[in-house]
């Protein structure tokens, strides 16, 4: 019997779910991506867990909501002590390795408190998400007065474009992230207005086929079982991509708008800040989505073209016979919809992700092929991999589900009935223009299959959308005395959720079974008033015992009581 034995994880960055033409994009043909959706399950409603790249990948690698894990945004670190992917994964005898992002920020407060030293085995792993690095590449080298956001970013890929001959002090911007004009000027593709222009390196020196020359590299030398990470940079900003992609398509390819002018003249306040940002403007400019997503759908053709490059070195390895591959992405992209850009807020264009598992076990052979409409959560892939590994899910530090048994026919519905998506935006400016504390910058969404509440704290009001009846999220239902009820109905979800036990993470679920009375037998007595009120067993050794009288040891006998 086939059967899984190694699993390749495949992620790529800001990759909108319905870009993709299994997911139904009218002109955007991703052939390989489709095979894939054709040898496996096809997930219809998977929800990451924060609209932002740290958090959200934090709670995938974890297994654990942001309220749980603590990383919270960008450049928060994920605390020492928070168990990964990684650390399950090898308890169950299966390697966990990276090729590519991740975002982890390390607490290194932490690790020097605890005496974790980062050069290390476990300070590594600990400062690496719980992986073993083949290679990191967070894909990202912006340079400013004040420095760069990432030092290390781009490192690897920077050293491969000089070994080609792209002499420059940071080849990733000027060469893979930018066009060139006819005097050799670079264009950057920080400015949107370039994002038409064909980025000046040679394609498959680019950063996808890179990656996934990497991710092969890896798997050519690897001895199973293993995981490995293969994560993908684009199509995240900058919005720039080379030849054949950058002339693929046009104006005339691009989507209609998902917006309407009721939705912003009647937003909610916290709705309307994020509107009103920078990116948000921007992007509600018809000229700049024409720039701007002719060159994300060649981004995303590129990366399909890629995926059949690997698909097919795959299947000619024999290595299809026995990898899981999933392949989803850490969030959306607003791309104008909603009159909105970037990532950060909880429509579908966010929030919801493609997800696409292949099983090669035979138990999965009557699935394959098939879309799945239950409630999926980003957090559902780690157990769903422990799983795979054989070994046992912690589901008291675990708090998704295995979708195995969706995988392998058992079930059609995961067993929750809401999937929980967070936003910490302390660190914007929107704090200031909200006048909200730091930890009041919080905002929650629960999605039901028919309700979406958004839940922003510092007393506003929720926002509410029937999913059935407006699948597009136009109408803001949220002070509708109509719908109290469901309003109602969607708060108890939430408080049930918050109430939820998600820190006891020392003992397991059997763990806590078996402690239940285990302390009749070691000889405590709480409330037994005389020996024969307990069993004779329990109290053995309180029982027909002798010693000699010691309360007189000192010629000081007690007088008689006081009457």
């Amino acid at each position: 019997m086939a059967q899984a034995k190694n699993i390749l994880f495949v992620m790529f960055d800001q990759l909108r779910w319905d870009y993709l033409s299994c997911y139904g994009h009218e002109h955007l043909h991703t052939p390989n991506i489709d095979r894939l959706a054709a040898k496996g399950v096809r997930f219809d409603r998977a929800y990451i867990q924060s609209p932002i790249c740290g958090s959200s990948r934090m709670s995938t690698y974890t297994g654990r909501y942001v309220h749980s894990h603590g990383a919270t945004g960008n450049g928060i670190p994920l605390k020492v002590g928070e168990m990964t992917m990684g650390d399950h994964l090898r308890k169950a005898g299966m390697d966990c390795w990276l090729v590519g992002k991740t975002h982890m920020r390390a607490d290194a407060e932490g690790m020097a408190r605890l005496g974790l030293a980062p050069d290390s085995l476990i300070g590594v792993r600990v400062a690496e998400c719980g992986f073993d690095v083949f290679e990191r590449d967070d894909g990202m080298l912006p340079e400013g007065p004040d420095g760069s956001y990432d030092p290390d970013g781009a490192k690897g890929f920077n050293e491969h474009l000089r070994a080609k001959g792209y002499e420059s002090d940071n080849p990733w911007h000027d060469f893979a992230n930018s066009g060139l004009d006819a005097d050799g000027n670079v264009l950057s593709g920080w400015f949107l207005k370039n994002s038409d222009q064909a980025a000046n390196i040679d394609e498959p020196d680019s950063e996808t086929p890179y990656l996934t020359t990497r991710g092969m590299d890896f798997i050519k030398q690897a001895d199973g079982p293993w995981c490995c990470h293969l994560s993908y940079i684009k199509p995240h900003w900058p919005y720039i991509v080379p030849e054949p992609y950058a002339s693929m398509y046009g104006p005339e390819h691009i989507q209609p708008v998902n917006r309407s002018d009721a939705e912003r003249q009647n937003a909610h306040p916290v709705f309307k800040a994020f509107m009103d940002t920078k990116v948000g403007q921007t992007f509600s400019r018809q000229d700049v989505r024409d720039a701007v997503i002719p060159a994300y759908m060649g981004l995303i053709k590129q990366a399909d073209d890629q995926m059949g490059r690997l698909f097919d070195w795959l299947e000619n390895t024999g290595r299809m016979e026995d990898t899981m591959i999933v392949l989803t992405s850490d969030h959306g992209d607003f791309l104008g919809d909603h009159w909105m850009g970037e990532k950060t807020f909880f429509q579908d264009a966010s929030t919801k992700v493609p997800l696409i598992i292949y099983d090669p076990s035979s138990e999965a052979d009557a699935t394959r092929g098939t879309v799945c409409n239950a409630l999926v959560e980003s957090i559902d892939l780690a157990p769903t991999f422990v799983e795979v590994a054989g070994g046992a899910v912690a589901d008291h530090i675990l708090e998704g589900e295995s979708l195995l048994p969706i995988l392998r026919g058992a079930r059609t519905e995961t067993n929750r009935d809401f999937a929980i998506c967070e936003y910490d935006y302390s660190t914007s400016p929107l704090v200031d223009r909200l006048d909200v504390s730091v930890k009041e910058a919080n905002i929650y969404m629960l999605t039901t299959k028919r309700w979406k509440l958004i839940h922003p704290m510092g007393g506003f009001r929720p926002m509410l959308f029937d999913l059935e009846s407006d699948p597009q999220e136009l109408v803001d239902l949220g002070d509708s005395p109509e719908h109290g009820d469901i309003l109602d109905q969607m708060y108890d979800h939430l408080l049930a959720w918050s109430a939820r036990n998600s820190q006891r993470q020392t003992r397991s679920t059997a763990q806590i079974n078996a402690m239940r009375g285990a302390s009749n037998g070691t000889g405590v007595m709480i409330g037994v008033y005389g020996e024969d009120d307990a069993p004779k067993r329990a109290t053995i050794k309180y029982r027909d015992r002798t010693a000699p009288d010691w309360r007189d040891r000192h010629g000081k006998k007690a007088g008689p009581k006081s009457e």
